[in-house]
């Protein structure tokens, strides 16, 4: 695996090192990813645009792909050689980290928690454990701090989950500003309100403050995904200020107060599981060729579209974070669920 991860890896072109906040020696992009007009019925003159960041990159995509090449980045900077990081059994960022990571020449450590069984969780638990990952269960989050603890050595570099530091937040201030000159190419309209999963915080906090340095009007909402949804928030408006501060603004707290809203209503029973809407909303996108999940994007693209049906006349952009590459070549020679370590099955509720 690690063989075709280095592969895939050179073959991808990177364009975001030039215009970020500090060297990226891990360039992962592929190119700008495009920007889509949905035909979807909603209110009277209101547009609904997708950001395909599903595109990233081949060999993986989604939102990860960005945050990566500014967390490799610092830790060879760091002279790390590990990787620990933390996530639920099927989280998609610690299967990044993994693939990345390890084609970029790291160990990858993961601590990993439970979360609602769902095929496409045991697809993500298959694809990481295939491609190298060191895995250690905890039985509850309240555990996580000390398996971290264990893992943690002076090679080691720390992730926090969905690679949500400083340095992960930057990926997505410079993805605002290729979307800004997306628009300012007549690529799409300059959008009134941009929608985007809110789990870790990472892609909201850059988005957030890219859209306060670039001054585009958007407003960006956050659809909480995971609970206690106030701490969630707390979280990600914490990561702003800090993001803030490392990207040079002078005024975090205007692109806090006037940037970011978090709307929870689509969380419904809680993380990983599926609500109402979402199973609509991922119909809706099948409908476009867009492929969702019931944990992120799919109570993502609810509300989007929610708020395009009741919206007249609004241009909005839903950022669609999850990969669309196909897991094919990720999972061969991957194990079945049935021969998944009994520690892992346990970790599928």
């Amino acid at each position: 695996m690690r063989t075709q991860g280095d592969a895939t890896a050179k073959a991808v072109m990177g364009n975001v090192g030039k215009d970020c906040f500090y060297g990226v020696s891990h360039p992962l992009m592929r190119g700008p990813t495009p920007v889509l007009r949905l035909d979807v019925p909603c209110a009277a003159a209101a547009e609904v645009w997708v950001k395909r960041d599903d595109l990233s990159a081949p060999l993986y995509g989604g939102n990860k792909v960005r945050k990566l090449e500014h967390i490799l980045s610092e830790a060879s900077r760091l002279g790390k050689t590990r990787l620990v990081t933390i996530g639920a059994v099927g989280s998609h960022h610690v299967l990044a980290t993994t693939l990345f990571g390890r084609a970029a020449g790291f160990d990858v450590d993961a601590v990993l928690v439970a979360q609602p069984r769902s095929e496409h969780v045991v697809i993500d638990i298959r694809a990481t454990l295939n491609a190298g990952a060191q895995v250690r269960s905890s039985g509850s989050w309240a555990a996580v701090p000390w398996h971290v603890m264990r893992a943690m050595t002076r090679e080691a570099y720390f992730i926090p989950p969905g690679g949500s530091n400083v340095a992960g937040a930057l990926g997505y201030v410079g993805a605002v500003r290729e979307l800004a000159v997306q628009v300012r190419a007549g690529e799409l309209p300059e959008p009134d309100v941009i929608f985007v999963a809110l789990g870790s915080g990472g892609t909201a906090a850059g988005i957030a403050v890219g859209l306060e340095i670039e001054q585009l009007k958007s407003r960006l909402v956050a659809v909480c995904v995971a609970d206690p949804a106030w701490a969630t928030a707390a979280g990600a408006r914490l990561l702003v200020r800090q993001t803030a501060k490392a990207a040079g603004l002078t005024s975090p707290t205007f692109a806090l107060s006037h940037r970011l809203r978090v709307d929870a209503s689509f969380l419904g029973r809680g993380y990983g599981y599926a609500t109402p809407e979402s199973t609509v909303a991922i119909a809706e996108a099948a409908r476009h060729g867009l492929t969702l999940e019931d944990t992120y994007t799919g109570k993502t693209f609810a509300a989007a579209l929610a708020h395009a049906r009741t919206e007249g006349g609004q241009c909005v952009l839903y950022w669609n974070t999850l990969s669309s590459a196909s897991f094919e070549p990720l999972l061969q020679g991957a194990p079945t669920e049935a021969e998944l370590p009994p520690s892992i099955k346990r970790l599928l509720v």
